[in-house]
């Protein structure tokens, strides 16, 4: 089974409409999941103070097309949990972002958005929370990367890259200004750093 995992999309319309095009020209039968950070809010991490808005749409960039676009499965991101805490009122919008889960699986890879650790402790994170996980697959620093056992490894071009060794934490890049993606083969243990 091939996947195209996408995420950081940040409610960029632009970006994600371009991406989704690319996916399916490219890989028209990869089943797509987003990787967190759908939405973006427009309050940020230094500017909370308890406050509580009156519904998502206050505290949300939200362009009336991008929920028709939003098909996919997908796990929350950091801003999806920033939206949550600066609102309370039950909504169908909040309702979904309530939702989402934590990790999602594509294949043998547990897909997760990376905010839960620092980047200096992600392997001990890791360690602790998914110790059986082979293939991680995530996002949140906006800059697609790939580490091997430890070991960072040079991406070149969207040449294919074999997965081989005990662990592989991949970055999948950002949607939002990048357009990036990953295609992950699950059955050929592959995967390919795809630009729209």
């Amino acid at each position: 089974m091939r996947y195209a995992l996408l995420g950081d999309i940040h409610s960029s319309l632009h970006d994600l409409t371009a991406v989704l095009h690319h996916i399916s020209t490219e890989a028209p039968a990869a089943e797509v999941i987003g990787i967190g950070d759908l939405y973006e809010c427009t309050v940020s991490k230094k500017n909370l103070h308890g406050q509580v808005y009156e519904c998502v749409e206050d505290v949300i960039k939200h362009p009336d097309e991008l929920d028709t676009l939003l098909t996919f499965p997908s796990i929350y991101g950091n801003q999806e949990e920033r939206i949550l805490l600066l609102t309370k009122q039950a909504e169908p919008l909040r309702e979904f972002i309530r939702s989402l889960p934590e990790t999602l699986r594509a294949g043998n890879a547990t897909v997760i958005h990376g905010h839960q650790w620092k980047p200096e402790d992600r392997s001990n994170w890791i360690d602790e929370h998914l110790p059986e996980a082979a293939v991680i697959i995530h996002g949140h620093t906006h800059r697609s990367s790939y580490t091997q056992d430890e070991q960072l490894i040079v991406i070149q071009g969207d040449s294919e890259i074999s997965l081989t060794g005990k662990r592989h934490i991949i970055n999948v890049g950002a949607v939002v200004h990048s357009k990036e993606w990953l295609l992950y083969d699950d059955d050929k243990q592959t995967v390919r750093f795809m630009k729209a």
